[in-house]
């Protein structure tokens, strides 16, 4: 359980987090880090903190670009409890934003390091009866660019992606972009 006082009550810890003036849409660079337990409360505390944590550099809870990022971080989270979990290891969530361009980028790193999700170009599309498969369709379809690649300090991977920000607030990309 955190300290702060101005935290959601939960099971992590910060990194460390940058706090400056807002302007909807055009975040200053900020950062945001904390490790989560590898459990679906972890990845459902994970996702409440980055939606409260955006909402703080105005983007706003309701808009397009804001829940789009926080369906991403959503499950790219419940991906690193499902097929990341090493049992008494924790994932890292890292939530960047910067100006230029206006992006926001999450990482999110777990231990695991033997299962790894397929590359951006050969994600499967699941039959109509398959009942999983479809959270990294979702990440192609709501984030600029997405991949992985090993974590540089130990085992496992570490998923990211990307969501430019529009001013029109259409979503996080510039255009919509079809499924693969």
């Amino acid at each position: 359980m955190t300290s702060k006082p101005d935290s959601l009550t939960g099971t992590a810890q910060p990194d460390g987090c940058t706090r400056r003036s807002v302007s909807p849409y055009a975040p200053d660079d900020r950062t945001f880090g904390m490790r989560f337990t590898s459990t679906p409360r972890g990845a459902r505390l994970a996702r409440r903190l980055v939606a409260h944590r955006l909402d703080t550099w105005g983007i706003p809870y309701g808009s397009r670009v804001h829940d789009a990022i926080v369906l991403v971080v959503a499950e790219l989270a419940v991906n690193a409890v499902r097929h990341g979990h090493v049992p008494g290891r924790d994932f890292h969530l890292r939530l960047d934003a910067a100006t230029r361009p206006q992006t926001v980028r999450i990482e999110v790193t777990d231990t695991r390091a033997e299962r790894v999700p397929p590359r951006p170009t050969h994600v499967r599309v699941p039959e109509a009866e398959d009942t999983g498969g479809r959270g990294l369709l979702l990440v192609a379809g709501l984030a600029s660019r997405w991949g992985w690649h090993p974590r540089a300090a130990g085992p496992g991977k570490t998923v990211w992606a990307e969501c430019v920000l529009t001013p029109s607030g259409r979503g996080p990309s510039a255009e919509p972009r079809d499924l693969p």
